[in-house]
């Protein structure tokens, strides 16, 4: 069996990229990817602008300011924000022994380099006194403080978040080209679905992991269609036909493992789907089967709701990526320290659900059984342990972050 980053690593090698893009709002562009390079067409701050309430002087007329013997100097004038300086500021030769009166965020008039607070004067109206020394642009915000105009602000292949959002605004932008949603097909295999809502019959069980899927793919970066068939091979292979037409990536449940009524390979076979991978050396999700039916991505996954979710953090994230060119749903490997004694060693290797924080990762639920989704609850990670692995509480364990962008 693969290794999951070799398996993995086949099955994006498979995909060609989404280059379709589409205009989106800015207003709702939060959650998609981002289509173009954005480089800045202003700069911001576009003026010198004020960040304190006080006054704006020449450093050099404060320069022997103290307390004993303030420096007194003229006050021109009174700016907010949002106000225009002045034509009569603007056209004075000298700006020697004044200053302007000015609140934050408004404009600095050129001439002046610094802005004591006002704290650090006697709040004068037509005089002031300034009672310490400053230096140059201190309190002061530069033009393109934040960003430079001609700057590349953001790369094509972003996520677009709040940030991105608001650094859009403070350019702005009212639009931008955003890569096309995703078209994602999830089918359920297995007769003893149940969809919500419905009663259930004897052996039959609700169909969990599409809503657990389906939370994760419901973002604004997605389009994803849900369809659910029992175990017949006729209706497994019309449905996957009817996905591979009208989607970019297919994902299944249930059906790949080795028993009579375990659909998928032979319908693949019969299909004529070239297989990447089939079975990895993992636990749970071991039978996990990756696949190409006419340049569509398939991702086969456990019908255990526990081992189709983790197999779906585990490789989604990386097609997403590959299709898209965006990394914020590719899952973040590190070290942290075990907090929990976890003796269950297996001979393939093992993820077990957990929690990171501050560098320390703890197992909140000991039921670790592929059947079992509730000890998701609060896990933010796996922890990912080898074959045959032997830890205690205390050491040094790898984990794999669960992506929040698939949370």
């Amino acid at each position: 069996m693969m290794q999951i980053e070799d398996a993995v690593s086949a099955l994006v090698d498979q995909i060609n990229p989404l280059t379709s893009c589409e205009v989106c709002s800015l207003i709702n562009a939060a959650g998609r990817i981002l289509g173009e390079d954005i480089t800045a067409g202003i700069s911001v701050p576009s003026f010198p602008k004020s960040a304190m309430d006080g006054y704006a002087v020449r450093s050099s007329d404060i320069a022997r300011a103290s307390a004993e013997k303030p420096v007194k100097l003229q006050v021109l004038d009174c700016l907010y924000a949002g106000d225009k300086v002045p034509e009569a500021l603007i056209q004075m030769r000298s700006l020697e022994g004044c200053a302007v009166r000015i609140m934050t965020g408004a404009a600095v008039p050129e001439g002046f380099d610094t802005v004591v607070k006002q704290e650090d004067t006697d709040l004068g109206e037509d005089t002031v006194s300034i009672c310490k020394p400053q230096k140059p642009f201190m309190n002061y915000c530069k033009v393109g403080e934040d960003i430079a105009e001609g700057t590349l602000v953001l790369k094509r292949g972003m996520f677009i978040g709040r940030s991105e959002i608001g650094v859009l605004a403070s350019l702005g932008v009212p639009e931008v080209r955003v890569v096309r949603k995703l078209r994602i097909a999830i089918i359920s295999t297995g007769s003893e679905l149940v969809d919500v809502g419905w009663k259930l019959d004897e052996a039959q069980i609700y169909n969990s992991i599409e809503y657990t899927l389906a939370a994760a793919l419901n973002k604004p970066a997605f389009e994803a269609v849900f369809m659910s068939v029992p175990d017949d091979e006729d209706e497994i292979r019309n449905t996957l036909k009817k996905a591979e037409e009208t989607s970019d990536i297919i994902i299944t449940t249930g059906g790949v493992s080795v028993g009579e009524r375990d659909l998928l390979p032979k319908v693949l076979e019969k299909l004529g789907a070239q297989v990447v991978f089939s079975g990895v050396n993992v636990k749970p999700g071991s039978p996990t089967v990756g696949a190409v039916l006419n340049g569509k991505v398939l991702l086969c996954l456990s019908g255990n709701p526990y081992a189709a979710v983790a197999n779906f953090d585990l490789y989604m994230g990386h097609i997403i990526a590959a299709k898209t060119g965006c990394l914020a749903f590719v899952p973040v490997r590190e070290k942290a320290v075990l907090e929990s004694e976890f003796n269950k060693p297996a001979n393939v290797r093992r993820l077990v659900r957990a929690r990171v924080s501050s560098g320390r990762v703890t197992i909140l639920n000991k039921n670790q059984m592929s059947s079992v989704l509730s000890s998701f609850i609060g896990a933010n990670c796996y922890i990912d342990f080898p074959q045959d692995f032997t830890v205690s509480k205390g050491d040094e364990v790898d984990i794999i972050r669960i992506p929040e962008a698939l949370q």
